[in-house]
């Protein structure tokens, strides 16, 4: 993913927390995908608005972090929910 793109949840795709399990999902139509602390973290920053870029700055800030880390371990998240539809990029 590019610095300068913007990721975004596609319509009818949200983050929830199953109270059941006690842990936070993806969830699609159809489909779901369980989030660990650090992929969620990282798709509560994704709000449509602010670039990937940005994203990974205030990660890295938020969580102390070296950035390229960040860039890396995000890009590749991310990049794996695009392949899979449960994120869109403009």
């Amino acid at each position: 993913m590019l610095a300068q793109e913007v990721p975004l949840l596609p319509r009818g795709v949200r983050i929830q927390y199953d109270s059941v399990r006690e842990q936070w999902v993806l969830l699609a139509p159809e489909r779901a995908v369980t989030l660990d602390q650090i992929g969620h973290a990282i798709l509560s920053e994704v709000d449509g608005q602010r670039s990937f870029g940005q994203i990974t700055a205030s990660l890295s800030k938020k969580y102390n972090a070296p950035e390229e880390q960040i860039v890396e371990d995000s890009s590749g998240f991310l990049d794996a929910l695009r392949v899979r539809r449960f994120l869109d990029v403009i």
